[in-house]
């Protein structure tokens, strides 16, 4: 009878470990989910502004060279990889094309050491360090994907 009693104990504990290891993997899924969509808006919505005249010469304004061009080109870079991130497809590709975006973008526009005002040096420096940590999540999705709420997940699972 004792043994019986301690039988079902150890299921009972077994069964909720279980379901609690479930539960927390679901959580983890929705919170990963919620990280993509948060991290890939501001590419998403920034990046139909750079193929607007204001946004190509504010670059041009800034020194970089062949703005007409390259402003575009950075906004598809970063619609890219932004659309990649949130749908999980191929996001390790749109992590390295994020990463490929924020790069020259964050040391040619946000160039907070050669502004003179020290107010405006102040914002760029805001801007920078904004850049350098969105690199930093570009970089991890880079080595960890999508997470299990993705289309990465939904096609290594039929595989």
């Amino acid at each position: 009878m004792a043994s019986n009693s301690i039988s079902q104990r150890s299921q009972t504990a077994s069964a909720v470990r279980t379901t609690d290891l479930r539960e927390g993997a679901s959580v983890g899924a929705f919170i990963t989910l919620a990280g993509r969509i948060l991290f890939s808006i501001i590419f998403i919505l920034s990046g139909f502004f750079h193929f607007s005249q204001q946004d190509i010469a504010y670059a041009a304004h800034a020194g970089v060279p062949m703005a007409g061009f390259l402003v575009p080109a950075s906004g598809i870079l970063a619609l890219l990889g932004g659309l990649s991130i949130l749908l999980g497809y191929r996001a390790k590709v749109g992590a390295w094309l994020l990463v490929l975006f924020l790069v020259p973008v964050t040391l040619a526009m946000h160039n907070f050491w050669a502004v003179k005002d020290p107010m405006m040096a102040q914002m760029q420096m805001a801007m920078f360090m904004k850049n350098v940590s969105m690199l930093g999540g570009a970089l991890l999705i880079s080595q960890f994907g999508a997470g299990p709420l993705s289309l990465d997940a939904k096609r290594n699972s039929s595989r």
